[in-house]
């Protein structure tokens, strides 16, 4: 995000502060980028620039437990509900009423959580790999495959040894992680250096699992999928290693006004491979909406 004059600062929502980057004029559209894990704002830098130079209100939190965000303590502070009115509290803090909402991995949970539950908040919601939360809880434990892929998430309920493991030798688990599931040379020196920079911060690999963790104080099931009111546009890489098509497939289905974009080659990682498809797909979405088509 060095193009454009971004200006950095903490906002103070729902009882905590979220470190939050912003450009843009002040009375464009309000775009929201929501990043998920184990990234932070750094991770939108491609897709936040091209969206600026089009005139709109871009801001990209770093979610609560990441950065130089606020990092509660509770298991309870990382269930979707509270994480949702960190969001609808920072579209408030913009003077705001609704936001134009981008999601990717748990970013993107946030997102669909906040237009099943608050749609009044969302005005039109991209979703970038990552299923709605009740059709993961609904469909996952009757693909096998699934539960391998998903085998990590079990992991990072146990205490004390994930921290143990993603910490040692200076992340380098983290960053294997992230390199693996990804094209190669998607991330450089440059960017593994912003992301263990942020995973340094006191705190922040707990508050990253907590976010995991937190899935045992919730129940995914009865959340409702969005309604024809906030029009849903799914971007997917289809060689994601840990979730597998059918989920997005059964998560449009579930959209009053959703409609799914396969990338072949992509993976989870689609807004680092494809930057520029990725920005495309995303602006023309935006403009349909803001044209009312």
């Amino acid at each position: 995000m060095d193009t454009y004059k971004w200006t950095k600062r903490l906002i103070g929502v729902n009882g905590i502060d979220l470190y939050t980057e912003m450009a843009g004029p002040e009375k464009g559209e309000l775009v929201l980028l929501l990043h998920g894990f184990p990234e932070c704002s750094y991770g939108w830098k491609k897709q936040a620039d091209a969206l600026v130079e089009q005139g709109y209100r871009v801001v990209v939190p770093n979610m609560r437990g990441y950065s130089k965000s606020s990092k509660p303590e509770p298991l309870e502070a990382y269930t979707l509900d509270v994480i949702a009115k960190d969001i609808i509290s920072l579209i408030r803090s913009f003077g705001c009423e609704k936001a134009l909402v981008v999601g990717h991995d748990w970013g993107g949970v946030v997102g669909w959580f906040l237009a099943s539950v608050y749609p009044d908040f969302v005005q039109k919601l991209v979703i970038l790999n990552v299923p709605h939360p009740a059709v993961f809880a609904k469909t996952a434990p009757f693909y096998p495959l699934q539960w391998l892929k998903s085998a990590y998430i079990f992991f990072f309920q146990l205490p004390f040894l994930p921290e143990w493991l993603l910490k040692r030798n200076e992340y380098s688990l983290l960053e294997k992680l992230m390199k693996a599931t990804a094209h190669p040379g998607t991330f450089d020196e440059k960017d593994m250096r912003v992301y263990k920079e942020a995973w340094a911060e006191k705190g922040t690999v707990t508050a990253m699992l907590n976010w995991y963790r937190a899935m045992r104080q919730q129940d995914f099931f009865d959340i409702s999928a969005p309604g024809p009111a906030v029009p849903v546009r799914m971007l997917w890489g289809r060689k994601d290693a840990t979730l597998s098509l059918i989920l997005a497939k059964k998560s449009v289905e579930q959209c009053g006004n959703g409609q799914l974009v396969l990338i072949d080659e992509a993976t989870h990682w689609l807004h680092h491979e494809y930057p520029e498809i990725v920005s495309a797909w995303i602006s023309r979405f935006l403009k349909e909406e803001a044209s009312g088509s």
